[in-house]
């Protein structure tokens, strides 16, 4: 599936190397104010659970209105406007600091601005996104979308830890900060003028919950949705515990932790390569299937982790499955999302289900730390593998799983414009992937 430069245009390229620059700040300031709240503000292990649970959750909450908000504006100045205000909150770290008055307070609040700016952005980055490629090229920009975030995900941690090391963790903040200048910079850079928002009377129809009705009404991504959040919630409720069992008694060094999830990273890079193979030969239909399944076989091989050499390598292979797996399976999501998607719902619809997985994740990684306590680490990682092994059935009932694995017959570009997901669902087939 070849396709070429010019084929995605110069400001597809503009809006990737925008993604580029942000993605690589993020990972750069990786945990940096879990790094913060310990090494600076030497918060104990309530503050920063806290950080990390709670400050993402008050966010999605905060982004619930952004949705129909951007909906009815200007998508690229939402992301400049999104990258600016990211900005802005950063900086204020490093500048309290720098004054001595910086609390975790500030971190909280601080956090949840940027959470909540995230979720906006995302939305109105998907909505240009399918404003810039056509919807045959969908795919391959995805791909490219998720083999940059998987590359960021290799490099960034490692530097952001040797900076953190020579300079202190608020330095990568502030990196992060100049990352999200430098994306508006590349945003406007697309130059291309845009689609004028909807008409005013559709904003005056528009309310808080339309996108998560659309999602629930409409038979293909509802399934997709449902699947897609509760899988990557429980994912990430391994990620406190197995730091946990792997720092405290198996004693695996920091070095040793962070090599094993920085190998295999490089299974995101295969995964997304994969993805624009499969579809073609498969169908869209087929992959998701396949690797709905698939990526939720390898979390519960984590409950054998075991101190040494081989257990370190266990915990590689297993996360190299789950990212490959993961990685083929995002990218078609994310297009045949797009794809299913109206012009007028994208921005609400995407604001919906960041909210929706922010949100969940939240609440799960919380809840499993309670479960952690009362039934240990180890076993409340194999509680979470067992559930995700029946994450598959929401996208179907026992029929569609038992075919899951029989190649369906690619669709022509033809067919893919003629033959709805809603008849594929209800026939034989069912769509499903990330957010």
């Amino acid at each position: 599936m070849g396709v070429s430069r010019a084929a995605l245009g110069r400001e597809f390229h503009w809006l990737w190397a925008s993604y580029t620059v942000s993605i690589f700040g993020t990972w750069l300031a990786f945990d940096a104010f879990a790094l913060i709240a310990v090494l600076v503000l030497h918060s104990g292990p309530a503050g920063v659970s806290a950080l990390a649970a709670v400050g993402p959750a008050v966010a999605a909450l905060v982004a619930v209105p952004l949705g129909p908000w951007m909906e009815f504006r200007r998508k690229r100045l939402v992301m400049v406007g999104m990258d600016a205000v990211r900005c802005a909150a950063l900086l204020t770290v490093p500048l309290a600091y720098a004054l001595d008055v910086l609390s975790l307070a500030q971190l909280f609040v601080v956090s949840v601005v940027v959470g909540a700016a995230d979720i906006a952005f995302t939305a109105a980055s998907g909505a240009t996104l399918k404003s810039l490629v056509r919807k045959e090229d969908l795919l391959v920009a995805n791909g490219r979308f998720e083999s940059t975030m998987w590359t960021a995900t290799l490099v960034g941690p490692p530097l952001g830890g040797a900076a953190v090391g020579m300079f202190g963790p608020v330095l990568t903040v502030a990196a992060n900060a100049v990352s999200f200048l430098l994306s508006a910079v590349g945003i406007r850079a697309i130059g291309r003028d845009e689609e004028p928002p909807a008409h005013a009377a559709a904003k005056e129809r528009a309310r808080l919950g339309d996108g998560f009705r659309f999602l629930w009404a409409h038979p293909t991504l509802r399934p997709l949705f449902l699947n897609a959040v509760l899988v990557n919630a429980l994912i990430m409720t391994g990620a406190p515990l197995l730091a946990v069992l792997m720092l405290g008694p198996l004693g695996f060094a920091p070095w040793q932790y962070g090599l094993a999830f920085a190998v295999p990273c490089l299974g995101g890079l295969l995964g997304s390569r994969l993805a624009r193979r499969l579809v073609p030969r498969y169908g869209e239909g087929w992959v998701l299937r396949v690797f709905g399944v698939l990526r939720v076989c390898w979390p519960v091989g984590l409950v054998f982790v075991h101190s040494g050499t081989s257990g370190l390598v266990l915990v590689m292979v297993v996360e190299f499955g789950l990212i490959t797996c993961a990685a083929v399976f995002s990218p078609v999501l994310a297009t045949r999302r797009l794809a299913e998607l109206p012009a007028s719902h994208v921005t609400r619809v995407l604001s919906a289900w960041s909210v929706a997985a922010k949100g969940a994740t939240a609440v799960l990684v919380a809840a499993w730390g309670v479960l952690a306590s009362l039934i240990g680490a180890r076993s409340a990682l194999g509680v979470a593998g067992v559930l995700l092994l029946a994450t598959p059935l929401l996208l179907g009932g026992w029929g569609r799983l038992r075919r899951a694995f029989l190649p369906a017959p690619p669709l022509s570009e033809t067919g893919a414009s003629s033959r709805t997901p809603a008849s594929e669902l209800r026939s034989d087939l069912l769509k499903r992937r990330r957010g």
